[in-house]
């Protein structure tokens, strides 16, 4: 960096071109049509120099991160892994999966069981965000239980369900299909409880066969193989940035 930028910042153009939202020329099209916001401010100055550090830039409504030092992955957490950077028991953990990437920690957790969508990244703020009380992001899984699920049985789990530690109750609930004496249900909920699908089902009599999270809030598992990583598309990160804004005062 220039003494120049050093002390004025850098131009607003070069720096959004550097997190890649676009080539610089598209860029200027973009702060000059009034579509970027610097601190909640709409900007069309192509001469505005700003902060990278400091400064929150925000393109046709969703944030975009300008530290090209943050990584942010998704994994499909295979079965008998367990969600933390290193166990101290020596079982499969999730290191495995971020060799490339240095302070890489996952934000949440799956249980040793349960596979499907794992979100890891160096970005703490997310991170917190993501994993505070207040955010309750949205989660959809896919549970195939022990049992023949009806109606009646989905109505309950809308209508709420008495825990140990509380009442439950699921935003969404739908039966996919069966096979033999096993039923595949979808269930979309906002908690972060502890086994919380499998103990609503078991609770109900339906014990948890086998359980994948395919959803974290905007983030979907789409067509990512067991055991694969990938980064987080611009497009993805920009959805789960403006979610966690959204969502955390």
């Amino acid at each position: 960096m220039s003494d120049r930028e050093s002390t004025e910042g850098i131009r607003l153009q070069k720096v959004m071109a550097n997190a890649g939202v676009a080539s610089r020329r598209v860029c200027e099209d973009l702060i000059s049509s009034g579509s970027v916001k610097v601190n909640g401010k709409v900007v069309k100055e192509l001469g505005t120099r700003i902060n990278p550090e400091v400064d929150k830039v925000v393109v046709k409504g969703t944030p975009i991160q300008l530290d090209v030092s943050r990584v942010y992955l998704m994994l499909n957490k295979p079965a008998g892994v367990v969600s933390t950077m290193q166990d101290e028991h020596g079982r499969p953990d999730l290191s495995q999966y971020a060799l490339d990437y240095d302070r890489i920690f996952n934000v949440g957790r799956l249980d040793v069981d349960t596979t499907g969508l794992l979100l890891m990244t160096n970005d703490g703020d997310l991170a917190h965000k993501l994993m505070h009380p207040s955010f309750e992001v949205s989660k959809t899984y896919q549970a195939k239980v022990h049992g023949q699920i009806t109606q009646p049985v989905l109505n309950q789990l809308l209508e709420g369900i008495e825990l140990e530690d509380g009442p439950i109750k699921a935003d969404k609930a739908r039966f996919l299909s069966a096979s033999g004496n096993h039923s595949l249900v979808e269930v979309e909920l906002h908690s972060g409880k502890n086994r919380i699908v499998r103990r609503m089902f078991e609770s109900l009599g339906f014990p948890v066969v086998a359980l994948v999270r395919r959803q974290f809030g905007p983030l979907h598992l789409g067509h990512l193989k067991l055991g694969a990583v990938r980064q987080l598309s611009k497009i993805e990160l920009g959805a789960i940035l403006k979610a966690a804004d959204k969502k955390r005062t």
